[in-house]
């Protein structure tokens, strides 16, 4: 019997021994491109062209990210980027939030038209030339109004705010405070939304994340060079090899070997901050998302 025991607790050992190794296994296949991009990024630029960087930098130089903020193109397509972000992700809050709140109730009498309504449009789009067309319509082409209104609410976030709001929220809180004679103005503000911290962290999250990676639409609508935001900048660097981003360089293989690790600098200047953002909210984020698995 001791035996048994023995060979139990040497196989439980060795099960865990294997889920450590499996985890630092992912650990690293996780942190390796990071550690790829930065050290590609303050490396040499020669290196860099030679591919003799694997893990660690090869030399040091910033002579990329000097590159990057010199160009005053930068510094306004990041305070482009930052007021979308703000802006968009506000408005976006502000409609998710209250649209969720109102169709979570139980007596509201279009709340179940409306779901249908609002679970369609998960499915069907009207597209990209229809909607060109609703935005040249409606007078905003080419202002910032066409990258903030244009997708302003999203299906799935309202669906996970709504089933926070039936899950979390007391109905016996709601009818004691309309009780008391508030209304549902002043119970989303004063009750619902303080005790929604959670699901708030997970949509601003969401939102400016999104907001902060968006180019698309800022390539179809806004075509004023002053309005666009940083990614779509970094994404005619990468692609386009923009003039601009190696003015200053005369040497031609100069130009080749930091438009290589210029790729690189760009990554992490956009990358950064959302990075900084995360652990913020990072205790709410498996609350709130683990909320979004319950279905009415």
């Amino acid at each position: 019997m001791a035996h048994q025991a023995s060979v139990r607790f040497d196989g439980s050992r060795f099960l865990h021994r294997v889920i450590v190794l499996l985890l630092i296994l992912l650990l690293f296949i996780t942190l390796y491109p990071v550690i790829y991009i930065l050290s590609m990024s303050i490396s040499e630029a020669n290196a860099v062209l030679r591919r003799e960087v694997i893990l660690f930098p090869k030399g040091f130089s910033l002579k990329s990210y000097t590159l990057v903020f010199e160009n005053p193109q930068v510094w306004r397509s990041y305070l482009n980027t930052v007021i979308y972000t703000v802006a968009g992700t506000c408005i976006n809050l502000l409609l998710t939030l209250t649209c969720a709140y109102a169709v979570s109730q139980q007596k509201f009498f279009l709340r179940k038209g409306l779901m249908v309504f609002i679970t369609l449009t998960m499915m069907f789009s009207g597209g990209m030339i229809p909607g060109f067309l609703l935005v040249t319509r409606l007078g905003i082409y080419n202002t910032r109004w066409a990258i903030l209104l244009p997708g302003a609410v999203s299906a799935w976030n309202l669906i996970i705010a709504r089933n926070f709001f039936m899950t979390t929220i007391p109905d016996e809180l709601i009818e004691s405070a309309k009780i008391d004679g508030a209304n549902d103005i002043s119970i989303f503000a004063r009750i619902v939304l303080p005790l929604s911290g959670a699901i708030i962290a997970v949509m601003t999250l969401f939102y400016a994340v999104g907001h902060w990676n968006m180019w698309f639409k800022a390539m179809i609508y806004v075509p004023n060079i002053n309005l666009q935001p940083l990614q779509l900048y970094l994404r005619n660097v990468l692609l386009l090899n923009s003039p601009e981003a190696m003015a200053g360089l005369d040497d031609a293989m100069e130009r080749i070997a930091y438009a290589m690790q210029l790729k690189y600098a760009v990554i992490v200047v956009a990358t950064l901050p959302v990075m900084c953002l995360y652990p913020f909210v990072a205790k709410h984020f498996a609350k709130g998302v683990m909320v979004g698995a319950i279905k009415e």
